[in-house]
């Protein structure tokens, strides 16, 4: 059985998730970002009670179909963009990655995106690409032009001005201060 979950963006959610389902007693075989199998699943642990285990470390059971849509959009998103994982072909833009590895038009992608989360794809992929920014800002080992490569902006001048859009500050005010904090994979979009 494979168990969809949301909110799993970085190695230590999926060890957490595993040392969850392990407490419950279920048997874990392959954890993912948003995906857990699981082999062996107790008579005496239902759903509600692998949601409420979950739900205490900040995660959730996601069971809606579409809703499931949702979450392999993100997690597609966050491999790419903050994992640097390489599945996007050099000249296929995000909509084109998504149809390809989803097999749905863009259109209803999006569509299924906004109602679900309140904001577009394309702001989703705005903040990802501006927590990673932030990261590697803070890190102070990449030039901005690099930093602007990597992430596949157009001009360094495109990715200045997208950071300052979203965080208020520019890349250099950030690097010197550091006054924006950096967001957590899960919540880049609460709260604007």
């Amino acid at each position: 059985m494979t168990l969809t979950i949301r909110n799993m963006v970085c190695d230590r959610c999926k060890r957490v998730v595993r040392e969850e389902l392990e407490k419950l007693g279920l048997t874990v075989g392959r954890v993912e970002l948003g995906e857990v199998d699981v082999t062996t699943f107790p008579p005496a642990v239902t759903l509600d009670t692998v949601r409420q285990a979950l739900q205490a470390n900040g995660f959730d059971l996601v069971d809606d179909r579409k809703q499931l849509l949702v979450e392999h959009m993100k997690v597609l998103l966050i491999n790419e963009i903050q994992h640097l994982k390489g599945d996007r072909l050099p000249t296929e833009n995000y909509s084109t990655f998504l149809e390809r590895k989803l097999g749905y038009e863009y259109s209803y992608l999006s569509g299924l995106f906004s109602a679900s989360e309140a904001h577009t794809v394309e702001k989703y992929i705005i903040a990802l690409k501006i927590e990673k920014v932030k990261e590697w800002l803070r890190y102070d080992e990449l030039t901005l032009s690099e930093i602007a490569w990597r992430l596949g902006y157009s001009s360094v001048q495109h990715l200045s001005n997208q950071f300052r859009q979203v965080t208020g500050q520019t890349p250099g005010q950030f690097r010197k201060g550091a006054l924006v904090e950096r967001r957590g994979l899960d919540t880049v979009l609460k709260s604007e």
